[in-house]
C-alpha cells in the first residue's frame, strides 16, 4: 500500500480512485491532480514510482488543496463558531438535529438516533 501525505491508499485500485481515500480530495480534484502531474489515471497505485508519487504530492500542494487534519480542524472550527454565536444552525448542531431544513416529525433518524419510546407506567391497584 503506497503512502501519500500520511494516508495509506489502496494499491490494487486505479490511482484515480485511490486518491479519493485522502480526506478532502474528491473525484474531480483527483483527475485535476493527475493531469497536472502528467500521470495516467488508469495505472494502479502500487505501480507508482517514487518520482510519480513526488509529482502527485507537489501537484496537491501546488493547488493549495486543504486536506486531512487541516480540513478537519477548519470544519470543527466552523461548527464551534456557529455554536458560539448561538445562530440557528449552531443550535441545531448542538442539539443533534437536522441543520438544513429537513422535517423532523417522522424522519431524521440518522441525525436523531434510534427512537426512544416513552411509555406510561400504570399504578397497580
Amino acid at each position: 500500500m503506497p503512502r501519500l501525505l500520511g494516508v495509506e491508499i489502496p494499491g490494487d485500485k486505479r490511482i484515480e480512485a485511490s486518491l479519493v481515500y485522502i480526506y478532502g480530495i474528491g473525484p474531480k480534484t483527483s483527475k485535476r491532480v493527475l493531469e497536472q502531474a502528467n500521470i495516467n489515471p488508469d495505472i494502479r497505485a502500487k505501480e507508482l514510482s517514487s518520482e510519480q508519487i513526488g509529482a502527485i504530492i507537489s501537484a496537491i500542494s501546488g493547488q493549495k488543496v486543504v486536506i486531512e487534519g487541516d480540513l478537519r480542524r477548519e470544519i470543527q472550527g466552523n461548527l464551534k463558531r456557529l455554536q458560539a454565536i448561538n445562530c440557528y444552525r449552531g443550535l441545531r448542531h448542538r442539539r443533534g438535529l437536522p441543520v438544513r431544513g429537513q422535517r423532523t416529525q417522522t424522519n431524521a433518524r440518522t441525525r436523531k438516533g434510534p427512537r426512544k419510546t416513552v411509555g406510561v407506567i400504570r399504578a397497580k391497584d
